[in-house]
């Protein structure tokens, strides 16, 4: 079932909860003069993203794609978008322009940002924030709204289950069930641990967001600095337990 949540002043979440998976896929609409789209969602929920889409804007006048990392969720479906919006551009990290993004999707060259380059949408400002291997992969990198401070998460707070789009309760308890059940899994390890982990989420701690929109789970609106505190302490007690 597909849900459209505005989580912040046209700032919109399009929710797909998979009940195979027991998790939902999120992307974020932010809409502007050159309106933004964060996560594509893979190449099978293109319909009906582009129909959720549809209800808020042109999906022609689509500007920007933003994403995380190359992954099926976080951009597979960027060539399809870009077939229906001609002049969006991905935007995402010099690393991922470079070493993926222009080789897969060759319309548009792609906006890579280096850490701490901003850009405005209209009335929405956005700070890059390069983050390799946070959440996951060399090319990671985040997109701060500095207009609302929605901090676009990615897999940050990731949450399994069928959960309320937007809460003001801390998702942490929740968030460590789940790393654990992804732990005791087929999909182990898909979150790194490195020496570089904790000060790269205590940089993004800094910026104190006020809302937090991960793409799978409840987005939390609330303190987002102990948010990403409590995240970091956790993963360090899951998985920087053989470090």
């Amino acid at each position: 079932m597909l849900t459209i949540t505005e989580i912040a002043p046209d700032i919109f979440r399009i929710n797909t909860f998979i009940s195979e998976a027991n998790l939902g896929f999120s992307q974020f609409l932010v809409r502007d003069e050159e309106p933004l789209l964060f996560h594509t969602g893979m190449r099978a929920l293109f319909p009906m993203v582009r129909e959720a889409v549809g209800s808020l804007i042109d999906p022609a006048k689509l500007r920007w794609i933003g994403f995380s990392h190359f992954e099926a969720d976080e951009c597979g479906s960027l060539n399809e978008w870009q077939a229906v919006a001609p002049h969006a551009t991905a935007v995402c990290s010099m690393v991922g322009k470079m070493v993926s993004i222009d080789d897969y999707s060759q319309t548009n060259p792609a906006k890579g940002m280096v850490d701490g380059e901003e850009f405005s949408t209209g009335s929405h400002k956005f700070r890059f924030l390069a983050t390799p291997h946070v959440p996951h992969n060399w090319e990671a990198g985040l997109l701060y709204e500095l207009t609302a401070g929605v901090l676009f998460s990615s897999d940050i707070l990731h949450q399994n289950g069928d959960v309320e789009p937007l809460t003001f309760n801390s998702v942490t308890d929740r968030t460590y069930e789940t790393l654990n059940e992804m732990q005791a899994g087929p999909l182990a390890g898909y979150l790194p641990y490195s020496v570089d982990t904790d000060e790269t989420l205590r940089r993004i701690a800094e910026l104190k967001p006020k809302t937090i929109a991960t793409m799978h789970g409840s987005v939390y609106s609330g303190n987002g600095e102990n948010a990403i505190l409590e995240y970091a302490k956790m993963l360090k007690d899951v998985l920087g337990r053989k470090n």
